[in-house]
Order: C-alpha cells, then structure tokens, then sequence
C-alpha cells in the first residue's frame, strides 16, 4: 500500500521529467528547423509542414493511440497485480500495433499522388511517401512506450524522445542538403521537404532500438512479478481483443478529429486561398504551430503521467484521492501554461526574429501575440481528456472534439471565403478549436466525478502573476534593444535576458501571491531546493 501512495504521489515529478523532455527535443526541433528552412527555402517548409499534418493524421488512425490505451489497460491489471493479464494485453497490443502501422504504411503509399492532386499541394506525394514507413515505426514505439508508463516511469519515454530528436534534427538536415542537390525546379519543394522527413524516420528507429533494448533488460523483473500474480482468471484473447478495441478506438477517434481539424484547415487553405504566397504562409503557421506546440509538451507529458494514476485510484475506488491527483494536476498546468501564453504573446516577434532570421517573423509574431492563449486552452482539453479517460469515460472526449469540430469547419470556411483575414483564419480556428473542447470536457468531469476545482491559486493568481511578467518582460527587451541597437546578435541578446529574468520575476510573484505552497513544491523536482532557496530570500516561510 505504501509503495502504492508513493507511486501515486510520484506523477507529478514523473510528468515533470517527461516534460523537461518533451520540451528539450521540442526545442532542438525547433533550432533545426531554422537551418532545414534556409536549405530548403520557405515554399517547402511549408510543404514540409503540411505533409507532417497529413502524417500525423494517419499515425493516430493506425496506432498513435497506443501508449495511452496501453498504459491504461496495464495499469488496471497491475493496480489489481494481475501481472499475468497485463503482460499478454501487451503482447496483444504489440502485434496490433505492428500489423495496423504496416497497413497505414501501405495505405499511405498508394495514396500519395492522390493525396497531392486533391490537397492542391504541387510534390505532396514525395515527402509522405518518406513518412509513410515511419508510421510503422512508429506504432511499434508507441507500444513500448505505452508498457513502462504504465509503470509509472516516464524515464524510458523521456530519453528515448530526447535520442529520437538529436537523430531526427541531424538527418533532417543532412538528407535535406542532398535532397535539394539532387533536385530539379520541378521537384524543388518536394525534394526538399522529403529531405526533412527523413529524419524524422531514422529518428525513431533510433528511438525504437533504445526502448527495445530496455524492455530487453526488465524482462527478468517481469519473471518475479509473475511470481506474485494473483489473477483469478486467465483472459481470453477475445477478451483481450475487446479491451483494446473498446480502449484505442475512443483514443483514436479523439485524437483523429483533433488532427483532422489540421489538415482540413490546410486543406481548405490550399483550395480557397488564391495568393501566390499560399505556401510561404502556411509555412508562417506551421511555424506558429510549432512554438505553440512547446508548452503544450507539458500539458501532454501531465496528461500521460497521470493516466496510469487515476486509472489505478478509480479501479480501487479511492475517488478522493483521484480528485486531489487532477486538482494538482490541473494546478500544476495552470501554473506553467499561464506565464508560457503571455510570455509567448508579448515576445513572439523578437522570439520568431531570433528562430526564423529569413521568414516572415512580422506576421508569425503576430500570431503568437493573438494566439499565445492557446497554450491555455489546449492544456485544459489534454488535462481533461485525461481525466475523463481515467473516469472510464472513453466516449465523452470524442464526442466533445466531433462538436467543436463540427463548429469549427464553417467558422474557417465562411472567414476564409468571404473575409481578407488571410492566415489569420487558421489562427482563428487553432484557439477556438480547444477552447470548446476544454469547455465541454470541464462540465463533463465536474458531473462524473463531482468535481470542483480551486480557482484562486489555480487560476486567478497564476493569469495576474504572468500579466505582471509580461509586462516587465517586455519593458527589459524594449530597454535593452534601446541600448544595443536592432541588429540580429542585439535582439537574441535581449530575448535571452528577457526570457530569463521573466523566469525569475514569475515566481517570485506567484511565491509572494501564494499561488505556490510548501505542499506544492514537495512534487516538483528539486521543488524543495527551490523552497530553501525562497526562505533564504525571505519570499517564504
């Protein structure tokens, strides 16, 4: 029971490291993808951008759900030390996830040049024909993934994430360099995009072969649980069978609209939008996407420590502790995502001049200025979906994604049709999109699980602490670019200073605002250090 309460209360540092992650290989896809652009040019970035979205969308309808599905279902066996089940529902997932990421793979193969006739996108089909053996890949990742965060450790997925992105950012851009050699004007775009996503394929075998090997090396440990199996009845494989499809297809079918609602705004983009610039300015977005997509790490990294924390406290019906889990849960993200939307709203353009010298960071830091909310909303929506997943309630969040799509299609097809808004629609439809989602999933969780969330230091304290850094935020760049001049070395050299010294005066506002206590610290890593080094500063007691 004690090692159980010590798991339980463990997800908030084990989604913190899976976090830290997250972010470190976000951010080195992020500092590669300046050097991929300047080889390849903006119209393929932009290519390149909406092939991924494509990709994404044929990861998640064969087996991107996996490690979610996986983790829960394992972690209700295991929570119950029904280790003997647990292990044959991987093996089950295993097999499934290989042969449906096979059958995308072909599936995606033969659809490639239709794919580039109906999107309007001129050399669509070269890079995703790159993709497409990824998504085997993969799927088959995914699996192991999903088995040790069903553990409770996210240390395998961390690192493996981490190894997975040095390799994709060097092959990106080494592939991407030749490609372009061996191009014609043609294929320009296309090459050049292909050469991008080939990192992305070598990235996760290397992954794969570091997971594969640890799950290798704790199979010996998964002899000695087996000693202490006590499963009342063997599972069937129709039961298991079952399991899955009763788990994955919910997952997927969430995830699945999600990421539609992606490809169906750059699908609408490319048929109604008639500039010349329909490329470079869907590269402009997807370079909006992915700062956007930086913090949402955190939220996602939360939300898959947590699943396997919840399930096992509902399964054993502890449904108090379960409310204190997500209320820390949700507490935490609120505490990030706040000062991460407005740090990225009030800097966006000199943090976009920094990253992407050669593009539009005019417009793309405007996106970030009216658009940094999202960061919000779409930490609501993940937090919730994975609550309501831990509830047991698989159904609601699709639902919830099919209506705030179901609003969101129109909205961006009337803006983009009968408006001059440009791009901006897209951005438009990117905070919508999970504002409703976010909105519905809240109602639904407060109804199942009877439950209420703090407001004041979950909320209120931790929006006033991060307006107040933004401010200061964007007083110290202004300053210093004042001091230093505009050129490119004065601008990274004050986005720097502002970002760091905006980290500071953040918590210590949301230390003297109490919107953190003692309690609070005790599941951050190194949150105790923190803590004696607030008291030394007397911002604690």
């Amino acid at each position: 029971m004690k090692a159980q309460q010590s798991n339980d209360n463990n997800f908030i540092k084990q989604g913190a490291i899976l976090a830290v992650a997250s972010i470190i290989s976000r951010i080195i896809g992020l500092l590669y993808r300046s050097p991929m652009t300047a080889i390849i040019g903006d119209e393929a970035n932009g290519l390149y951008g909406y092939a991924f979205e494509i990709y994404s969308f044929a990861l998640i309808l064969s087996s991107y759900s996996m490690p979610l599905a996986v983790s829960k279902l394992l972690s209700g066996k295991f929570a119950k030390k029904e280790y003997r089940n647990g292990y044959t529902i991987f093996k089950y997932a295993f097999v499934f996830s290989a042969v449906a990421g096979a059958l995308m793979m072909i599936i995606l193969l033969a659809l490639s040049n239709a794919l580039e006739r109906f999107t309007g996108y001129d050399g669509l089909a070269i890079p995703l024909r790159v993709l497409a053996p990824t998504i085997f890949v993969v799927s088959v990742l995914g699996t192991v993934r999903g088995f040790f965060q069903s553990r409770k450790t996210m240390i395998p997925t961390a690192f493996s994430q981490i190894i997975e992105q040095v390799f994709n950012a060097i092959i990106s851009i080494l592939a991407a360099w030749i490609m372009v050699r061996c191009s014609n004007p043609q294929n320009h775009d296309g090459m050049g995009a292909a050469g991008g996503t080939m990192g992305t394929l070598f990235g996760s075998i290397s992954a794969l072969a570091f997971v594969g090997f640890l799950y290798f090396a704790y199979k010996p440990r998964m002899a000695k649980h087996l000693m202490h199996d006590r499963s009342r009845s063997k599972d069937s494989p129709s039961d298991i069978m079952k399991m899955l499809f009763i788990t994955i297809i919910p997952i997927i079918l969430s995830q699945a609209v999600y990421q539609a609602s992606g490809i169906i705004d750059g699908t609408m983009w490319g048929r109604l939008y008639t500039g010349a610039d329909m490329k470079t300015l869907q590269s402009v977005y997807s370079k909006y996407r992915t700062l956007i997509n930086i913090p949402n790490a955190i939220s996602s990294s939360m939300a898959s420590s947590m699943i396997p924390t919840l399930v096992s406290l509902w399964t054993l019906g502890n449904i108090r502790d379960f409310r204190a889990k997500l209320a820390t849960a949700v507490k935490t993200n609120m505490i990030i995502a706040f000062p991460c939307a407005i740090g990225l709203s009030v800097l966006g353009t000199p943090i976009m001049r920094t990253l992407f010298p050669t593009t539009d960071f005019i417009i793309s830091g405007r996106m970030l200025l009216f658009g940094g909310i999202a960061v919000v909303f779409y930490a609501l929506s993940t937090i919730t979906n994975a609550a309501l997943q831990g509830l047991d309630k698989m159904n609601i969040p699709v639902i919830h994604a099919a209506i705030s799509l179901a609003l969101h299609i129109p909205l961006v097809w009337a803006l983009l049709k009968f408006t001059n808004m440009g791009i901006y629609v897209l951005l438009i439809g990117a905070v919508t999109y999970p504002l409703v989602v976010c909105i519905l999933n809240w109602f639904a969780v407060a109804k199942h699980a009877n439950y209420r969330q703090e407001v004041k230091n979950t909320f209120l304290v931790p929006l006033l602490a991060s307006i107040i850094m933004g401010a200061a935020a964007f007083g110290i760049y202004k300053l210093i670019v004042l001091i230093l001049g505009i050129s490119y070395a004065a601008n990274l050299v004050a986005v720097a200073i502002s970002i760091l010294l905006a980290i500071i005066i953040y918590f210590v506002l949301i230390i003297l605002l109490k919107g953190l206590t003692v309690k609070d610290m005790a599941d951050f890593p190194m949150g105790m250090r923190i803590y004696r080094l607030a008291r030394k500063c007397h911002l604690m007691k």
